[in-house]
């Protein structure tokens, strides 16, 4: 049996990266998932290859977003996993010296605001199950300092660790956790944009993973799986960080052969 068997999983942004690896994971442990994007394309596919529901949805627009969840109970009977994981990292959110304010907005829209109306729509259908998971993608971002800002993603994120520490103390005693994931640097299309655009700054990066590379999709995606199923039951209102060390670093290791690479001097 799986660890998610019989469960209802509503994974938004879950066209590409780790949302793509978590509808896996989570169909691969039992659960009916509904994968929610923009992407038609590639959503569909997906839907199809995991046996699960495909819903295109503007995650940014409340009737949107009810109307998924009520999609989704209608479809299946109830909803127990709501991994709110749509995210946008736009080139020109960058120091708050030249990030314009529609910038700003449109970000905040997606990466917040989005998170709070999947709650407010997604927590009434848990409730009536008297239990529900919730998993809200943060950032390692939202812990520690950049110098190679992302003003309005960082902030962004930040809201998404409080507001999930809010609701998880708010719903404990009524069934329904919620924690926020915080993935470090992962090897995601928007990363691989990141590379592409300024591999300088991509490169400023790595430096202080203390593993020495990027994660995965599938290792968030482990993570995620973790935090829907019941072998989490006594963990709500956390941070759930999976960056290969990043928060916790000052200085570095050297690499296993001792010498001094490039990055190092970064």
């Amino acid at each position: 049996m799986g660890r998610l068997d019989g469960k209802v999983a509503v994974i938004t942004g879950a066209a590409s990266g780790i949302g793509r690896a978590s509808a896996r994971k989570f169909a691969a442990e039992g659960a009916r998932v509904v994968v929610v994007d923009i992407s038609a394309d590639e959503g569909v596919k997906l839907a199809e290859e995991i046996d699960g529901l495909f819903i295109a949805a503007d995650v940014t627009d409340p009737p949107s977003v009810a109307a998924m969840y009520a999609t989704t109970v209608e479809r299946f009977g109830g909803l127990d996993v709501c991994f709110n994981n749509a995210g946008i990292s736009p080139p020109e959110d960058d120091s708050i010296l030249t990030t314009g304010l529609e910038a700003w907005r449109k970000v905040q829209d997606v990466n917040l605001t989005s998170v709070y109306l999947c709650c407010k729509y997604a927590i009434p259908y848990m409730l009536e199950r008297g239990r529900g998971s919730v998993i809200n993608t943060a950032s390692f971002v939202a812990l520690v300092g950049a110098a190679t800002s992302q003003i309005s993603y960082t902030a962004s994120k930040g809201g998404v660790l409080a507001m999930s520490r809010e609701l998880g103390v708010e719903f404990a005693r009524r069934g329904i956790r919620v924690n926020s994931l915080c993935p470090g640097p992962v090897n995601t299309p928007l990363l691989q944009e990141l590379f592409a655009k300024d591999p300088e700054r991509a490169e400023r990066r790595l430096v202080h993973v203390p593993m020495g590379r990027f994660g995965e999709p599938e290792e968030i995606a482990a993570a995620a799986a973790f935090l829907a199923s019941d072998e989490a039951s006594f963990i709500t209102a956390t941070s759930f960080i999976v960056d290969g060390g990043v928060h916790a670093a000052y200085v570095t290791p050297l690499w296993p052969d001792g010498g001094v690479t490039a990055r190092e001097t970064l």
